[in-house]
């Protein structure tokens, strides 16, 4: 997913929006993490990267979202730019 959000709308008040854009953004998250993964994979892995604009834009963690959705609102912004791609991934063993 690679895409420009609106923090305004006509319709809805900029509260409704916020939770609009982070409920479609978790809906994505979960539809990808329900795919099928290939052989030798445990899990889907996500590298995100969310900022103003695409070439302003940070690596950030999944968790981490809708943290700076919210940086994104005390700034008064009226858009942000999200990257959020799915790989597959191996879980790494503990060394006890």
């Amino acid at each position: 997913m690679k895409k420009n959000f609106q923090l305004t709308d006509t319709k809805l008040a900029p509260a409704r929006q916020v939770d609009a854009v982070k409920h479609e953004i978790n809906k994505y998250i979960a539809r990808e993490r329900r795919k099928k993964l290939t052989d030798g994979f445990d899990y889907w892995d996500f590298d995100c990267k969310i900022g103003e604009d695409a070439p302003s834009s940070k690596e950030v963690a999944v968790a981490d979202i809708n943290k700076s959705i919210d940086g994104f609102v005390a700034k008064d912004l009226k858009s942000f730019y999200v990257e959020i791609l799915a790989k597959p991934a191996r879980r790494l063993k503990k060394m006890q």
